[in-house]
């Protein structure tokens, strides 16, 4: 809306097309995130505090969580998404439609997560809603997300899959590319879900995919640079650098509550919002594959649990003492600090691939 506005009054004001860059607006929208969840962040907390909207812990998990963690607020999601709209719709063109895509999947994943997280609060569980109803209305959302996109997308290579370390060695999805960007943004929301079990443990590497991201996709926008890398070209997909710097900055304010010991969870308002709109970007950049190598960490936490369940059901076996594989690590004696910042070096090391693999075609 600011932007908008800045637009309109360059040609009176010269001085102001300084807020043109994508550059500037990226860095303000990091800033203007991180600032309001750094003073909302107290009062909100001291409120859900006061009024027991506290994260019911899992009973079959480590022994020490519930000595630990027992009476913290949970649905800290909702200090992220108020941070991140915040940036996005102050910085952002709000004319382009890969911004109001996500802003789209990521408000319709918040609302789902804020559901689930308000369930597991009223009736004091860890369970929430069912898998299946959670699936399903993932899966709904994405859809129509989708459809909406490809109706009003004038984008020709959305269609396409990209290979990175292969310059000519892209596959047209068809119609199968709607299924395909289903699965990814769904898969994604779920990843990072998984993930956020121990204080920070998710917030930084998604503080770091959304920054290899926010690179990605100005490289991507800019026809000099996408020639240069050898990179599909996609005009105006720029912009979801701003939303990437909104993520960056609103995760960044969140992390300073978060970290160990956490003052609160950001709970499933915020890991299915930040999932879903880490797989969205991925889609409109056409880095699928590289967002599943700077995201490793969300790959291998939803791996672990996928082959721990299929273990169980199938042979009566489990693989590991506990899934997701964090938890594993806990039960064999790793401190949780350990875990987590262990945990932090794979993602700067897989998001440090990630890039990589821009230049190395």
């Amino acid at each position: 809306m600011l932007y908008s506005l800045i637009a309109n009054l360059v040609d009176t004001f010269s001085f102001l097309n300084v807020f043109k860059y994508l550059t500037v607006r990226t860095g303000l929208a990091v800033f203007t995130s991180m600032f309001v969840v750094f003073l909302i962040g107290t009062p909100f907390i001291n409120f859900f505090s006061a009024r027991q909207i506290l994260d019911p812990i899992r009973e079959d998990g480590p022994s020490d969580h519930i000595i630990k963690k027992i009476g913290t607020p949970t649905m800290g999601g909702v200090l992220i998404l108020l941070g991140l709209f915040s940036g996005i719709l102050l910085w952002g063109d709000l004319s382009s439609y890969f911004v109001w895509f996500l802003i789209y999947i990521v408000a319709g994943y918040g609302l789902l997560g804020a559901y689930d997280d308000y369930r597991k609060i009223k009736y004091k569980n860890s369970s929430g809603i069912s898998f299946r109803f959670k699936l399903t209305v993932q899966i709904l959302i994405a859809i129509l997300g989708i459809i909406l996109l490809t109706h009003f997308s004038d984008h020709s290579e959305l269609g396409y899959l990209y290979f990175p370390f292969f310059k000519n060695l892209i596959i047209n999805l068809g119609w199968f590319f709607i299924p395909f960007s289903v699965f990814i943004i769904v898969g994604s929301s779920n990843a990072v879900n998984l993930t956020d079990g121990l204080d920070g443990l998710a917030t930084v590497p998604v503080i770091l995919v959304a920054s290899c991201f926010a690179f990605i996709s100005y490289v991507t926008g800019n026809i000099i640079f996408s020639d240069y890398l050898q990179i599909p070209y996609i005009e105006g997909i720029g912009e979801v650098s701003v939303f990437c710097g909104s993520i960056i900055g609103a995760c960044i304010g969140f992390l300073w509550f978060n970290a160990p010991p956490a003052k609160i969870f950001m709970g499933d308002t915020g890991s299915l919002a930040l999932g879903g709109s880490l797989g969205a970007v991925g889609i409109i950049t056409k880095h699928e594959i590289v967002l599943a190598i700077t995201g490793g960490l969300f790959v291998l936490e939803a791996i672990s649990v996928i082959i721990q369940v299929g273990s169980y059901k199938l042979t009566g076996k489990r693989i590991f003492k506990m899934a997701p594989i964090h938890h594993h690590f806990e039960k064999k004696g790793w401190p949780e600090s350990t875990v987590v910042i262990r945990f932090w070096i794979i993602s700067i090391i897989l998001a440090m691939i990630g890039l990589a693999t821009l230049k190395f075609r």
